[in-house]
């Protein structure tokens, strides 16, 4: 199909147009045949930065642009281009390659990796890139019925204990009175009757109803093609970013604009934080018996993030390397 207003063409099930924004019509689609004249006879409207009006012209599929004049961004959301309100970037910390390349090479040898992968290791690639992140605040609330460890160990090492401390003052009186074999069985009596009955309370009392409360500032790659790298529980340092400035990016490093517009990322982001939820609530509780989570998701930021992408050839074996280059922190690492 081919945009009603441009002409530029369009998948068939396009909803707005990636150029000029203008919700389609199936009724007034142009055909194939009449293209030449609409691109011709039809002024072509382009995107204003809704800051400076400098023109906006995005590639084919792209959801999210960034004025490369003042730094401001569009996003192509359910009713057509929308300013993106907030904008902002971390700032490049590490931007040396010598630096980067020395603390990917201690990261493989005893941190991310735990193990001596450098010596056999080709550094292939590496590239540093302003990579653009949604970032989603979401609420998690989880309600569940569960043992909780902590409790269920101390309750039963407690009542351990007493049945330890009991047994021993009814084998010392048996011993006094000669009464070695009753005061045995007497012993393993109480013992298990304590420890029966105490586990049952002790499984009482730490099998109960929970809610666990958290916040989230959850981070979504807004890039398509680089979903691979999509961190998970990682999150970026926000108490330190700044608005979004192009001048303040290195000459020679890529901005890139992407294609996951702020709608698509909402939806991302609550199933990412569903799954983090559900796995801290599984390594804090057992014996899960329910479990329910709510999610509230608000709308998010657009941050640009300083990312150092490396790749190494193990063996014939490829492992990339994904670096936060404001923090230094390993994002996630991939091996192909």
């Amino acid at each position: 199909m081919f945009c009603s207003k441009c002409g530029i063409q369009l998948p068939d099930d396009a909803v707005f147009c990636v150029k000029c924004g203008t919700k389609q019509s199936q009724a007034s689609q142009p055909s194939p045949q009449n293209t030449q004249n609409v691109q011709t006879t039809t002024e072509t409207k382009e995107v204003k930065c809704p800051s400076c009006g400098a023109p906006i012209v995005p590639k084919f599929g792209e959801m999210v642009v960034t004025c490369e004049y003042c730094g401001s961004s569009v996003s192509l959301e359910n009713k057509g281009w929308q300013n993106v309100a907030k904008h902002s970037m971390l700032p490049l910390k590490i931007s040396d390659r010598d630096q980067i390349t020395e603390t990917l090479h201690h990261m493989m040898d005893k941190g991310l990796l735990h193990r001596h992968l450098q010596e056999n290791s080709k550094l292939e690639e590496i590239d540093l890139t302003m990579v653009p992140y949604w970032i989603i605040p979401v609420s998690a609330r989880t309600n569940l019925v569960a043992t909780d460890i902590a409790a269920e160990v101390g309750g039963i090492a407690a009542t351990a204990a007493m049945a330890g401390l009991m047994g021993g003052a009814m084998s010392g009186g048996s011993r006094r009175g000669g009464g070695g074999f009753g005061g045995g069985m007497m012993d393993g009596m109480l013992f298990g009757t304590m420890m029966g009955g105490g586990g049952m309370m002790g499984g009482a009392n730490a099998t109960k109803a929970y809610t666990v409360d958290e916040s989230y500032d959850c981070p979504v790659v807004a890039v398509k093609s680089l979903t691979a790298f999509q961190p998970h529980g990682y999150e970026f340092s926000l108490d330190v970013k700044v608005d979004f400035d192009p001048k303040k990016v290195p000459k020679g490093v890529k901005i890139l604009n992407g294609d996951i517009n702020d709608d698509a990322a909402k939806s991302l982001a609550k199933n990412i934080v569903d799954q983090i939820q559900s796995q801290m609530i599984h390594s804090k509780y057992h014996m899960i018996r329910q479990m329910q989570t709510d999610l509230e998701v608000s709308s998010g930021e657009l941050l640009h993030v300083p990312i150092w992408f490396a790749q190494y050839d193990h063996k014939g074996k490829k492992i990339i390397l994904i670096i936060d280059a404001n923090s230094g922190n390993a994002i996630n690492s991939i091996g192909l």
